[in-house]
C-alpha cells in the first residue's frame, strides 16, 4: 500500500494502467485498493499545484504563530476547530516550541490578511498572541519547484 500511495502522493493523474504495471498488479486491484485509501479517509483528496503568479493572480499568504491558552478537557482541538473553518485558512498545524498553532492564510491583500488577524483570528477566546510572516515568493513547494530555471551548467567548450 505504502508504494502506491507514494505513487498516487508523486502524481495522482497516472494511469491506472502504469501504476498496475509498476506494482505488479491487476488494474481492478489497484482500483480497489484505491477505493479502500478513500473510503478509509487516508487519501484525502486530490490537489493541484498552481503557479497563480505565472497565471497573473496576485494573492498574499502569511503564516502566523499563534499562542493559546488550551480549554479544559478538550486542549487545543477546539480552538483549532474554529481557526480551520475560516474560509482564508489553508492550513493549521499544532506545533510545538515557542508557538502553539501554525496557520496559513491567503488574502486579496496585504490589508486583507491584517485585518483577518485583526479582527477574526486574534478576538477568538483563547488565543493569547498572534505573529504574522508575509510570504515574498515561494520557490519550492510540496516537493515541486515552482520556477524552474536550471540550465545546462556545462562549460562551453569551443575549439
Amino acid at each position: 500500500m505504502r508504494e502506491l500511495l507514494e505513487l498516487l502522493e508523486h502524481d495522482a493523474r497516472r494511469p491506472v494502467g502504469e501504476i498496475a504495471a509498476v506494482l505488479k498488479k491487476s488494474e481492478y486491484e489497484v482500483e480497489k485498493d484505491i477505493r479502500g485509501l478513500e473510503q478509509d479517509k487516508i487519501i484525502l483528496s486530490y490537489n493541484t499545484l498552481i503557479n497563480w503568479q505565472k497565471f497573473g493572480d496576485d494573492t498574499v499568504t502569511a503564516i502566523i504563530e499563534v499562542n493559546l491558552t488550551p480549554e479544559r478537557e478538550v486542549g487545543f482541538d477546539a480552538i483549532a476547530e474554529r481557526i480551520y473553518r475560516f474560509e482564508e485558512v489553508r492550513t493549521v498545524y499544532l506545533m510545538s516550541g515557542s508557538f502553539d498553532l501554525l496557520v496559513i492564510i491567503e488574502g486579496k491583500s496585504l490589508q486583507d490578511v491584517a485585518n483577518f488577524v485583526a479582527t477574526r483570528l486574534s478576538t477568538i477566546d483563547g488565543v493569547t498572541q498572534t505573529r504574522s510572516h508575509f510570504m515574498l515568493k515561494a520557490y519550492k513547494k510540496d516537493g515541486t519547484i515552482i520556477d524552474d530555471k536550471e540550465k545546462d551548467r556545462r562549460l562551453v567548450v569551443s575549439p
